[in-house]
């Protein structure tokens, strides 16, 4: 049986991050009824919803729990396998985070928060891209519950819908998962950005986090009661004041990121997290390698059996819970805002350039490695070198 697990590509996910901007406008799959939600020109009023009174806004963060599997449509481009993994990383915020590869990520955040008078949920939603490190903070101005499932939608905290802004919808064990931008202001009004529909695949990893860390607890992971140090937010060229609650630095490459997020004036940065770790993961290449892509994933289960051969249950596939890919001359990565546990890893060389795993290509053995919490572990990957 011919084996072929398609992961996406990173040269498409770059778009993935919010501050790209798309013209085509899509079915609203978290909207009621379907309905088209009207985009408004220009930053909108921000009301938050308070958790205190509406405890349906608290239990957003228990909803996220887990490894969510499905589709992912950016722009104007379907893929068809795409997973985030949300698990808690102290009492009262949840954490995911896309690992592209040397080129970049993209993180969304949820926690609790007082703003505006307010005990609500934000989110913290960016990534370093190409040397540009981006952070931009949502606040959560709407729930609902009804035969559709449990809506939240969450804006930006200073533009509002205006600018741009996430919705999402859970029923049962289904995610649906709409963003839409507006290029920061740039582009108005916001169109839809990226559209994810999946179910939850594995909810033990996120199980076993909460209970380590204590989570959900309605207290504040992070204080925005006095708002944003308006010195350090992004202003678009030409304009007076911000538009978006965005903090944007921007270097000659990504070896930098702490350097970058001290620059950009984010008020919680990658060292501010608790628990999260960063796994630097190194790849020697022989002859039969050079000059081809890598696919690197970190898994639950393991992609290959004690002699590197691909395991036949395509459930083990579902389990990638970061995926990576460096291209032909990068031998090296590092994985960000890493939740601590057990990982099968493993690299898959595309030997017949089919830009896929799938038969022919090579990879190794069974290879595990354990990330305690802030910690700051090291691998080496030295013997890819069975073919299948």
């Amino acid at each position: 049986m011919k084996k072929t697990i398609k992961f996406l590509s990173f040269s498409v996910i770059l778009s993935l991050l919010i501050i790209g901007c798309s013209t085509d406008s899509i079915r609203n799959i978290a909207g009621e009824n379907g309905a088209i939600v009207p985009l408004p020109i220009g930053p909108t009023e921000v009301n938050p919803v308070d958790i205190n009174e509406n405890t349906n806004g608290f239990y957003l963060l228990e909803r996220m729990q887990g490894q969510w599997v499905g589709t992912n449509r950016v722009i104007a481009d379907d893929f068809d396998w795409f997973a985030w993994d949300y698990r808690a990383n102290s009492p009262s915020q949840i954490h995911g985070i896309f690992e592209g590869g040397t080129l970049g990520n993209l993180l969304t955040s949820f926690f609790v928060t007082n703003f505006k008078d307010k005990r609500t949920i934000m989110a913290r939603n960016g990534g370093l891209l190409n040397g540009i490190y981006r952070s931009s903070y949502f606040v959560l101005d709407s729930v609902r519950t009804d035969v559709n499932g449990d809506y939240y939608r969450l804006v930006d905290a200073i533009g509002g819908t205006g600018t741009m802004y996430m919705e999402l919808r859970f029923k049962q064990d289904s995610l649906y998962w709409n963003a839409y931008t507006s290029r920061l202001g740039t582009v108005v009004p916001p169109a839809r950005h990226m559209t994810f529909k999946g179910k939850l695949n594995d909810f033990e990893l996120a199980q076993t986090a909460a209970e380590t860390v204590g989570f959900p607890q309605n207290t504040p992971a992070w204080d925005f009661s006095e708002g944003f140090m308006e010195e350090y937010l992004y202003v678009n060229p030409g304009d007076n004041e911000p538009v978006s609650a965005t903090f944007l630095a921007q270097g000659p490459d990504n070896t930098n990121l702490l350097g970058l997020a001290q620059e950009s004036g984010d008020p919680f940065i990658i060292t501010d997290h608790p628990y999260l770790s960063i796994l630097q993961v190194n790849i020697t290449r022989h002859t039969a390698i050079e000059n081809k892509t890598l696919f690197v994933n970190l898994t639950k289960n393991a992609f290959t059996d004690e002699y590197g051969y691909f395991v036949a249950d395509f459930e083990a596939y579902n389990s990638s819970l970061l995926f990576s890919e460096l291209s032909q001359n990068e031998d090296s990565l590092f994985l960000t805002y890493l939740h601590p546990g057990t990982y099968y890893i493993n690299v898959t060389a595309d030997l017949n350039e089919d830009g896929i795993i799938s038969e022919g290509d090579m990879t190794h053995i069974q290879r595990t490695i354990t990330i305690a919490p802030e910690s700051e572990p090291e691998i080496t990957i030295d013997n890819i070198n069975v073919q299948n």
